[in-house]
């Protein structure tokens, strides 16, 4: 019998993991791969190997960074974090690792959200947030379209996560939509004339503007008022 799954001889995933403690106790464990994007579904481990596009994917998330984390450390307002920071949440039956993550000291004093030490127990050092952040945002790749734009959201809203943004630059026209909750879903906030869209969690509105550089390459501008 099989005891485990190995993709592209980069990934081996046991085959006994039944449920999302078993899931969140490998992917906390020495064990776990460090490459890839490994993701928890209502019972189905999604696995992605693909490498992030440089510009349409890298790029654009280099510069929501740039200006977010700006305006979180000026606030004073919570953490923004980014890449292999693992978020699980038992209600939503999920243990993902978004592209960006913001929780606020308010979610974590209120318990909604609460930061997992690592297996060394060390103060201070923690390796995944269990609960709801405030703000997830996924960066469309073309092997996670479908996961990006359905399977995850509904995951986070079950979550209790307040806003999720979705952002797709593959394409000539960049689909940049700022998502808050409704009755059964996430649904899209309405954009104004010049195209920003307002942000309950940051308190302000915003738009990115794209443009190609000398190379031909896109370049971002992630604007806010």
């Amino acid at each position: 019998m099989a005891s485990s799954v190995v993709f592209e001889e980069q990934v081996e995933i046991p085959l006994d993991l039944r449920s999302l403690a078993e899931f969140r106790h490998w992917a906390l464990s020495g064990c776990f791969p460090e490459q890839g994007r490994i993701d928890y579904l209502a019972g189905r481990i999604e696995v992605d190997m693909s490498p992030e596009d440089f510009f349409c994917h890298g790029t654009l998330k280099v510069e929501l960074i740039r200006v977010l984390s700006q305006r979180v450390k000026d606030a004073g307002s919570g953490h923004l974090v980014t890449d292999r920071t693992r978020v699980s949440c038992l209600e939503a039956d999920l243990s993902a690792e978004p592209d960006i993550v913001f929780v606020s000291h308010q979610a974590l004093a209120a318990g909604r959200a609460r930061l997992v030490a690592g297996a060394t127990g060390q103060p201070g050092r923690y390796v995944e947030l269990e609960g709801a952040p405030d703000l997830v945002v996924e960066i469309v790749s073309d092997r996670s379209e479908a996961k990006d734009t359905h399977r995850l959201p509904e995951a986070y809203f079950q979550a209790g996560v307040r806003e999720f943004w979705l952002a797709d630059a593959r394409g000539e026209q960049i689909v940049f939509l700022i998502h808050q909750r409704g009755k059964a879903g996430f649904v899209p906030v309405q954009s104004d004339s010049e195209g920003f869209q307002p942000s309950a969690v940051f308190g302000c509105s915003l738009r990115i503007d794209g443009r190609r550089d000398a190379q031909g390459h896109w370049t971002f501008d992630l604007r806010h008022r």
